[in-house]
């Protein structure tokens, strides 16, 4: 018995190492490439470099004025996050205190919306934002990273609301509280674990985010990281020792803060979905 469970540890070991290395394995090509030459690059993308071509980060740096993608990718990410909590938490508390035939059906919109694809909305949304003078515009584009985030913050914090206990708001309510007060000093401070998952989970999407700014913002000035790498990639002739130094800058940001939350994230995603 003890040697078939001994076997077994051995192949979950194995299995989950090699499943690391897949997962890091790409890491390590981006990494290594962006600081060798393009010739090298070509020649020998798995190899380590020769001589390390530092350089190439300032080069890369001053070309696209990587403080200011930096900058625009922050303002968006942030603005965009922000509004999800601020509009899904409250949404999601009264669908679950509020129970009725309006708010299954609603919440049934709120899932729904999730399984849409996106590819399928695209010629109507620019369209809209044209009409409504969104395009080419940070805040154009952290408004409808709002609507196409809250499907996904309002199931999770659904879930998890279910299991904070109603005697608390009901206490609060006996006390004089009205609901603007009683979700922000009673409810929300509960919703700490929950809150931080939302937080990693959109603002991993809204940072690599390639396709929704493509579509919205057009100025130089406004891009984002993944856009300005694109700037690179032509159609006779791929840059990749200019843009493999910008997407290593790009990623550093985004897994320091994902490093730092992550402990948080498996807590959460638990209690959010599979509650109630």
């Amino acid at each position: 018995m003890r040697s078939k469970t001994w076997i077994i540890q051995i192949v979950l070991f194995v299995s989950l190492a090699l499943l690391a290395f897949m997962f890091l394995l790409p890491f390590y090509f981006i990494t290594i490439n962006s600081v060798k030459s393009f010739s090298e690059i070509m020649k020998s993308p798995a190899a380590l470099p020769a001589k390390l071509q530092l350089k190439n980060y300032e080069i890369a740096i001053r070309q696209i004025s990587f403080i200011r993608m930096l900058f625009n990718s922050l303002i968006i990410s942030i603005g965009s996050v922000a509004g999800m909590i601020v509009l899904g938490s409250p949404a999601a508390w009264k669908l679950v205190r509020v129970p009725s035939r309006l708010s299954a059906v609603i919440f049934t919109f709120y899932v729904a919306a999730m399984v849409i694809p996106f590819q399928s909305v695209m010629i109507p949304l620019v369209k809209v934002a044209s009409e409504t003078n969104l395009l080419d515009s940070r805040l154009g584009l952290i408004i409808i990273y709002w609507g196409f985030g809250q499907p996904f913050t309002v199931f999770l914090y659904h879930g998890f609301i279910k299991g904070v206990p109603l005697e608390l708001e009901e206490s609060a309510r006996l006390d004089g509280c009205n609901d603007f007060t009683m979700f922000h000093a009673i409810v929300f401070p509960l919703l700490k674990t929950i809150t931080v998952t939302v937080i990693i989970l959109q603002t991993l999407w809204v940072w690599n985010d390639f396709l929704l700014p493509s579509l919205i913002l057009y100025a130089k000035d406004l891009q984002t990281i993944p856009l300005s790498i694109n700037r690179f990639f032509g159609q006779y002739k791929n840059q990749w020792d200019k843009a493999l130094p910008i997407l290593v800058l790009g990623i550093l940001p985004i897994v320091l803060f994902f490093l730092s939350l992550q402990r948080f994230m498996i807590k959460g995603i638990a209690e959010g979905a599979v509650k109630g």
